[in-house]
């Protein structure tokens, strides 16, 4: 079930102060493992753009997609930090004052501002545990993600993210994965098809079944879990195929 639009700002606003704050504390250069053609620094500049442009689309009510990379994004590590920190309160303070409801493009087509406060939640939710996974080996594994935000994760991966990015990546003869939450209610059924992904929310027999919490769940689906706080049933080669079809 998704959250309200304050839930979803309220999660923008503590897991950018996270993401900012574990980055500060990691050499530049260090290489992002969960990202692995980006340092710490690139990661940085990567949600700054992101949120920055996320602000534009809310902040002007675009009815289309409009995007550009030549924001002038900081060098230097003493600058960066700050501009990530004013990235972040500009698109929360967009985002509340912005009505819900407000129409505007979405990856879907024409939505409503409240999709843009779920996609820039769950956006910078994953940023945060790829930066704990650039910490060194003794810091430990990640944070989990809270878990209602991480359910609704998997949610918002398959309901819009996959049908806007993987669509064409995703398909298959009918090979099927289900995935089960064990800390709440939530269970999906994938099938992939020669036209691609079908989801459905149902208890039932996959290929392959992952089961796990929330967090532990959706850190697997998106390619930054371990998979020592999750069970794994079936053909564990479809896993590895999953990981390579949804790779962003």
């Amino acid at each position: 079930m998704a959250l309200d639009h304050d839930a979803y700002i309220d999660a923008i606003e503590r897991e950018s102060a996270t993401f900012v704050a574990t980055a500060a504390a990691i050499d530049s250069d260090a290489r992002v493992p969960s990202c692995p053609d980006w340092t710490v620094d690139e990661l940085l500049r990567h949600v700054g753009i992101v949120q920055r442009w996320a602000t534009g689309q809310v902040g002007e009510r675009r009815t289309e997609r409009i995007w550009t990379d030549n924001v002038d994004a900081p060098v230097e590590r003493d600058a960066l930090l700050p501009w990530v920190r004013e990235s972040s309160s500009g698109l929360v303070a967009v985002l509340r004052a912005t009505p819900p409801d407000t129409p505007m493009w979405t990856f879907p087509g024409m939505g409503e501002a409240r999709f843009w406060s779920r996609r820039q939640a769950q956006e910078i939710a994953l940023h945060r545990v790829d930066v704990q996974l650039a910490r060194p080996d003794d810091a430990g594994p990640p944070d989990p993600i809270e878990s209602e935000l991480a359910c609704d994760g998997i949610d918002e991966f398959l309901d819009a993210v996959v049908p806007f990015r993987l669509r064409d990546r995703m398909v298959g003869d009918g090979e099927t994965f289900h995935f089960h939450r064990t800390d709440g209610d939530g269970e999906w059924l994938v099938r992939l098809t020669p036209a691609g992904p079908e989801v459905e929310h149902a208890h039932a027999k996959g290929d392959l079944a992952v089961r796990g919490d929330a967090s532990d769940l959706l850190l697997v689906l998106r390619n930054r879990g371990s998979l020592d706080g999750v069970e794994v049933f079936g053909d564990p080669a479809l896993l590895d195929r999953w990981h390579e079809i949804t790779a962003i």
